[in-house]
């Protein structure tokens, strides 16, 4: 089986849009408003959901009007919530049809879809034109990626000259292969982990300038903390990612804060600029 498709089945669901509305209907009442704000405990598919991507808003900085890209969209939250709050046009490219089908019907329903667009394809091979956008992002995809030369060739190709490329990222850490299943793979051959120094080098060797390189994992840690205690109580809350992934998400998420925990995985967060 392609690795195309063993992260296509890995993520494949049907069904999510009317699951996630139903569930926030559900909780907040028939008559609640669907915006990026009420979906965003279940739409935002990473660790920490809309703070970690208000995090990695802060090193984009997008402006009113400029077209960003997100590569590796999921079903469209960080999208939604950028286009929104800042004016942008937002596009996101996914590999999963399930996701991309959801993309579009939240962006239907928070009547978006004017504002962001929803391409189903791989990161590896984009479906857009050369320096078509101003800024780009990418939450936590290149675990899936073993060809991280081509995923970062890709990204500088769709950029305008001047344009930025924000990473928020795991990556293998020092002491050793983490714990499986997690949340981009169900076994190690789905998942293909760099280590910072590795994710510095094929960014520099692209051509992209580093503007800023963060590890993260000790933030992570200590913000997932509570996190880990809910996750081992079994105890969801009514609106999160298991509307989304179902109870798998529990093990997934222990398993990634352990090794984060352990030096098993590193986060890191990246700035890179194309050269003007």
């Amino acid at each position: 089986m392609a690795a195309g498709q063993r992260v296509e089945d890995h993520y494949a669901s049907t069904g999510i849009a009317a699951r996630i509305l139903a569930a926030l209907r559900a909780e907040l009442g028939g008559d609640v408003a669907v915006t990026p704000e009420s979906l965003a405990p279940l739409d935002h598919f990473h660790g920490r959901g809309v703070v970690a991507t208000e995090e990695l808003v802060a090193l984009l900085q997008p402006h009113a009007g400029e077209k960003i890209l997100d590569i590796g969209s999921g079903i469209g939250g960080p999208a939604r919530w950028i286009a929104q709050k800042f004016g942008c046009h937002v596009t996101g490219v996914d590999l999963t049809a399930d996701f991309c089908a959801a993309a579009e019907a939240l962006n239907a329903a928070t009547g978006l879809s004017d504002r962001v667009r929803i391409l189903q394809g791989s990161a590896l091979a984009l479906p857009l034109p050369d320096a078509s956008f101003d800024r780009a992002y990418s939450q936590n995809v290149v675990m899936n990626i073993a060809d991280k030369a081509g995923f970062y060739r890709e990204a500088f190709r769709v950029l305008r000259p001047g344009g930025v490329l924000a990473l928020s990222n795991l990556g293998a850490g020092p002491n050793g292969a983490p714990y499986y299943p997690l949340p981009w793979a169900s076994a190690p051959e789905n998942s293909f982990l760099a280590t910072p120094e590795q994710a510095r080098a094929d960014l520099l060797a692209t051509g992209f300038e580093i503007v800023s390189f963060q590890e993260t994992t000790a933030v992570l840690v200590a913000a997932s903390a509570k996190e880990r205690e809910r996750l081992q109580r079994a105890k969801q809350p009514a609106l999160g990612m298991h509307i989304l992934m179902g109870e798998r998400i529990t093990e997934y998420r222990i398993n990634s804060i352990r090794g984060m925990e352990e030096g098993r995985l590193s986060a890191i967060e990246i700035l890179a600029r194309k050269p003007r």
